[in-house]
């Protein structure tokens, strides 16, 4: 296992492996055997639009990136591509030149992936290498791109942001880091002129575009326990924004959502999550740690369902989509629940290799994109 990927503290690396739940690379423990998949009369209709191999992601975790009408996807090995988000069809395909820890993040005109050794290399909506910079560290979050701006944040907890025509850097702002922290890595997301930067240690923080100052933090998990593995609460996934809201999870900690202005809570459920939530008009959703799929109210916290069919296979986070809500598993089957009520509507199978990243609504698709390297493409009929 490449450690140096996966943890900020190599101290500890011992004390993690005989801990599954935080190492979504792990065979499932036979003490936490996986739910068996029952036979299902499928009551939606689910097809696949198109399918194609993109590179196997490794010992790294790779998101799809949805922008201007298309799909952005790197692999392991250093290839990124572009295809048409409707057909697949490839637009463009190329070697970075390193191999590559974290992507992708695009608004359609700049599109950036981290290499090996903390290198950041950004492109342009043709696949032209614009520039390249150094972090101070490696980089496995997915960088953000918006407002003219390329951010990320780096395993010893550094957030810059470099100019996205030049590269040139814009501000850093540096938070301590726990000693011990999850092996998946918060993510970033822009919405007007703000950065909210999911952190280790369960930390929500808010930061101006313009020059990284702090608007608000927020603790989404308090860590807590006699032991450093007890006491990693880091938000898992990347925070979501619904109207004036966001929301973000923690494992071994809290689902909440937070006024996106100010940082004032709404509400706060316990709940331990290692891979994230989704959340719409109506609904949050999160898989937590055991395989389960919750549904709150978004307007209230108030729980509106829970499945526990899918215990222990390693879900993804969920996505909504249409009146289903959709999480892939350690063995590449997409699992399709009712919205309204949780209950399992329909199942696809894709290559037989985990589905570690949150799906990607793209228009009428849903994207997945599989450690073996298979982008696939779904809708409803």
């Amino acid at each position: 296992m490449r450690v140096a990927a996966k943890f900020a503290s190599l101290a500890l690396i011992s004390a993690l492996a005989g801990c599954a739940s935080l190492n979504p690379f792990s065979k499932p423990d036979p003490r936490t055997k996986p739910a068996a998949l029952v036979d299902l009369k499928p009551t939606l209709a689910v097809r696949t639009v198109w399918s194609t191999s993109i590179g196997k992601a490794g010992d790294y975790i790779f998101s799809p990136a949805y922008a201007s009408d298309s799909i952005f996807a790197a692999a392991a090995d250093g290839s990124l591509s572009r295809l048409d988000a409707a057909t697949g069809r490839q637009q463009w395909r190329i070697d970075v030149g390193t191999r590559l820890t974290a992507g992708v993040g695009s608004d359609g005109d700049t599109v950036a992936v981290a290499g090996e050794k903390g290198s950041l290399l950004a492109f342009d909506g043709a696949g032209k290498l614009r520039w390249k910079a150094q972090s101070s560290s490696e980089i496995l979050s997915t960088p953000v791109v918006g407002q003219g701006l390329v951010i990320v944040r780096s395993v010893d907890n550094r957030i810059a942001a470099y100019d996205a025509a030049t590269g040139e850097r814009r501000w850093v702002v540096q938070r301590a880091a726990p000693a011990l922290t999850l092996r998946s890595a918060p993510g970033l997301v822009i919405a007007g002129q703000s950065v909210f930067v999911a952190l280790p240690g369960g930390r929500l923080l808010a930061l101006a575009l313009s020059n990284g100052g702090a608007r608000w933090e927020v603790a989404v998990g308090d860590p807590r326990g006699a032991t450093e593995l007890e006491r990693i609460a880091d938000i898992s996934g990347t925070p979501v924004i619904v109207g004036h809201d966001i929301c973000a999870v923690a494992y071994q900690g809290r689902v909440a959502c937070f006024d996106a202005a100010n940082g004032a809570g709404r509400w706060a459920r316990p709940l331990s999550s290692n891979v994230g939530l989704s959340a719409d008009e109506r609904f949050v959703f999160t898989s937590d740690e055991h395989g389960s799929v919750t549904a709150f109210v978004r307007d209230s916290g108030q729980g509106a369902w829970r499945n526990d069919q899918l215990t222990n296979r390693r879900l993804s986070a969920p996505a909504s989509f249409e009146r289903a809500v959709a999480v892939g598993d350690y063995q590449g089957y997409i699992h399709f629940l009712s919205r309204e009520d949780g209950s399992l509507l329909a199942r696809v199978s894709t290559d037989g290799s985990a589905v570690l990243p949150a799906p990607v609504v793209a228009g009428a698709n849903l994207i997945f994109q599989t450690q073996s390297g298979t982008l696939v493409a779904l809708a409803s009929e």
